[in-house]
């Protein structure tokens, strides 16, 4: 029988072919299998680790910002949330969605919820029951907004998902006692930007923005899934120059997920703590800041404080300002309103271009004194209020304008412009453009700032004619001389001038940065003889005592007797539109250093007047405010040293 089978076999081609075809195809499948096991295994091992691993990421604090004697100007505080462990509650969103379920089955089909919308009204209810309990411990009526919970579900499973967010201090207390250690709900404790100060030195030191988009460098895992909870990032002033510096080292850790998406326990995957970034001592001094800024109250203006030695900025003032803790976690619609409307966006003390005023008159002395025009022992002009250059009359706008044949230190405590139009003339507008650039006005001083201006201005003839294309006038001289015209500075500008005068020398580099070792900044030398110099200082020290400034001696000689200030005022004129009217608001002034025989602080003060025709001068407006830094700055000195307040940020 056997042998008629095998032969009827050998007989069929037919049969013998299927044969071939199926022992072939069996042989072909154990070979994809043998090759997949054998030399595919790493890539489906690959494909399951990617399917089944993933990566959450959590930003590290950032660094605190110190004043120059250790006091924290920002900081990060507790920032108190309830969490909900979505992980712990499948069983119930399963249990609630059966209910859901069988409640809607009476309804006829086009009637009902599709699944996925059943299963959102599911979770929604569970997660509500979660969030009463938290409404009956802290006495709230809060409730669940599905849409986000269901955008955290499809994109952010992993984190837990926040059902309140910054807590009082007291609702953290009474649900830390009141919530079992085992609940899914969970008082989770990040931290946040904190202002001890508040709006103190808001323009120095800047604002955040919230970083949906943290980097985690170094750390495993780049090609999973990642999961990123909020950071920060630096958006103005020091918090964005240094933002680098201050950026803490983002933590993060790998879980293993069930096909759904949840975390499964696992203990043997990489993690790693977040770490807080690098702290930043600042050279500011808060005592004299807070001197300054309620000096200038609420109206428009900047002051700038430097040490005369180092060029390190004491203070950084700038009105209007705003509250830096309303920034946290943002700004709402009405406070960004309020602070556009108020103009307080701007950092007046480097973005804004001012004309200086009689405080140009220091530089035309120098350069006067330089060029030979003006010499300390002659007169050069016999004020009667009046004079005329070329075909225009200008008037002594300062004391009762008749001077008579004053010499050059009377000419600055007196604040005469007849005297410095005259100085100017003899002295040229080219030198004059030159001593203000050998000086570096006119150009960015490079502070660590972001949104120094570029717009200061120290004209000349070639200047004038490739701007304004038009010549250059004797008038225009005259406006130079006592920085009135095309004229324009920076209130930080006018500070470095002082410092570089106080100094004897022709630049004033300024740092927002500390450094006690900082060695004394070195730079060319002015010029001028012991003669000249001593007729510049000795105009500049009347100018405190007798001229326009005589009330800053008066007012700090009550705190700090002996106290030499030399000092310049200014009132400088800019013509607006106000409504209907057009004419000229007023810039008052003041720049100045002491002591004069030492000097240790160079102070500038502008202060905006805001109505057209206001009377409004830099012995009144200007002067109070530098005094009230100074009087700040001598106490201090005198004081015993005081132990830096403890504001419990991290």
């Amino acid at each position: 029988m056997r042998r008629l089978i095998e032969t009827r076999t050998a007989r069929n081609p037919r049969l013998f072919f299927f044969q071939v075809l199926v022992i072939g195809l069996a042989a072909l499948l154990v070979l994809g299998l043998a090759y997949r096991q054998l030399f595919k295994t790493q890539l489906y091992s690959e494909r399951e680790r990617l399917q089944s691993l993933r990566r959450v990421v959590v930003p590290g604090p950032r660094g605190n910002i110190y004043d120059r004697d250790g006091r924290v100007l920002v900081g990060n505080r507790p920032r108190f949330s309830v969490v909900l462990g979505l992980a712990e509650l499948r069983g119930e969103f399963r249990d609630e969605y059966a209910k859901v379920k069988r409640n809607y089955s009476a309804l006829a089909s086009n009637d009902r919820p599709n699944s996925d919308q059943m299963a959102r009204i599911a979770r929604a209810a569970v997660v509500q029951r979660y969030l009463d309990k938290i409404n009956f411990i802290l006495n709230r009526n809060e409730t669940v907004r599905s849409a986000d919970l269901n955008r955290h579900i499809n994109q952010s499973l992993l984190l837990p998902y926040v059902l309140l967010d910054d807590l009082a201090p007291e609702e953290y207390a009474r649900l830390i006692e009141r919530l079992p250690v085992d609940s899914p709900l969970q008082v989770y404790t990040s931290s946040t930007r904190y202002y001890p100060y508040d709006s103190a030195a808001a323009h120095a030191l800047g604002y955040t923005g919230v970083n949906n988009d943290p980097e985690a460098e170094n750390f495993a895992g780049e090609d999973l899934m990642t999961f990123k909870m909020k950071g920060t990032f630096g958006r103005d002033g020091l918090e964005k120059v240094f933002d680098e510096h201050l950026q803490g080292e983002t933590g993060g850790a790998i879980y293993l997920v069930d096909p759904a998406g949840y975390k499964v326990k696992t203990d043997d995957l990489p993690s790693r703590l977040p770490v807080q970034g690098k702290n930043l001592t600042t050279s500011l001094d808060i005592d004299l800041q807070l001197a300054a800024e309620s000096a200038i109250g609420d109206r428009v203006g900047a002051a700038v404080a430097l040490d005369v030695r180092t060029g390190e900025v004491l203070v950084l003032a700038s009105k209007p300002d705003y509250n830096l803790n309303d920034f946290v976690p943002h700004l709402s619609h009405d406070e960004v309103k309020e602070i556009e409307d108020s103009g307080a966006w701007i950092n007046q003390a480097i973005s804004g271009a001012y004309p200086p005023g009689s405080t140009f008159k220091i530089l035309t002395s120098i350069a006067a004194l330089r060029s030979g025009a003006v010499r300390p022992d002659r007169p050069i002009v016999d004020c009667d209020g009046v004079t005329h250059i070329g075909n225009k009359r200008f008037v002594c706008e300062n004391g009762d304008g008749h001077h008579g044949e004053i010499l050059l230190p009377e000419a600055i405590a007196q604040s005469c412009d007849i005297f410095f139009y005259q100085a100017g003339l003899l002295t040229t507008p080219e030198r004059l453009a030159a001593e203000g650039r050998r000086f570096h006005l006119g150009q960015p001083t490079g502070i660590e700032l972001p949104n120094e201006t570029s717009r200061m201005e120290i004209p000349d003839p070639t200047w004038k004619q490739r701007t304004q294309k038009e010549g250059w006038f004797p008038g225009d001289t005259a406006n130079m001389a006592i920085g009135q015209g095309y004229v324009l500075v920076t209130p930080l500008e006018m500070a470095c001038f002082a410092a570089s005068v106080a100094r004897d020398e022709v630049f004033t580099k300024p740092t927002l940065l500390h450094d006690p070792h900082a060695p004394t900044q070195h730079t060319p030398p002015i010029g001028l003889t012991p003669t000249q110099r001593a007729a510049l200082l000795k105009g500049m020290e009347e100018a405190t005592t007798v001229g326009t400034a005589k009330f800053l001696t008066t007012i700090a000689n009550l705190r700090v007797p002996g106290v030499r200030v030399g000092g310049k005022t200014g009132t400088a004129q800019k013509r607006v539109r106000q409504g209907d009217r057009v004419g000229n608001i007023n810039y008052a002034w003041f720049i100045g250093f002491a002591p004069i025989e030492n000097p240790e602080i160079a102070i500038a003060v502008m202060v905006e007047g805001q109505t057209i025709g206001e009377n409004y001068g830099g012995g009144f407006n200007a002067v109070p405010v530098a005094s009230a830094i100074m009087q700040k700055y001598f106490e201090k000195k005198s004081a015993p040293p005081v132990q830096p307040v403890n504001f419990k940020v991290q």
